[in-house]
């Protein structure tokens, strides 16, 4: 498979795009599981000496965590908004050719 320099180019820069999406996932599900855990450590917690320091090291770990998660997703996804202005544009023209199609009933 032989590429020339400007296909080349694009092909690494897809596939390190692709690399940051897989590796974003990973670090979500990850988060995933360890959030599982700690609200599975807030059920168990019971009372003790060291109730408020485990709740406030679990807490702390929660709210950094999901600050970090979120600007690490936002730095993989940045761009990509859920509903863009072409989406926007896609669904307007849908409806309205769906509008026009069923006036057999209307």
């Amino acid at each position: 498979m032989e590429f020339n320099k400007d296909e080349e180019k694009r092909f690494v820069n897809a596939k390190r795009k692709v690399d940051r999406i897989k590796i974003f996932y990973l670090h979500l599900v990850l988060y995933i599981i360890v959030v599982a855990l700690i609200s599975y450590n807030f059920y168990i917690l019971e009372e003790g000496p060291f109730k408020n320091n485990i709740t406030a090291l679990n807490i702390s770990v929660l709210v950094f965590w999901t600050i970090f998660i979120s600007i690490h997703g936002w730095t993989v996804f940045k761009g990509k908004l859920l509903f863009k202005k072409r989406w926007e544009d896609k669904k307007i023209e849908k409806i309205l050719k769906e509008k026009e199609e069923t006036t057999f009933w209307e």
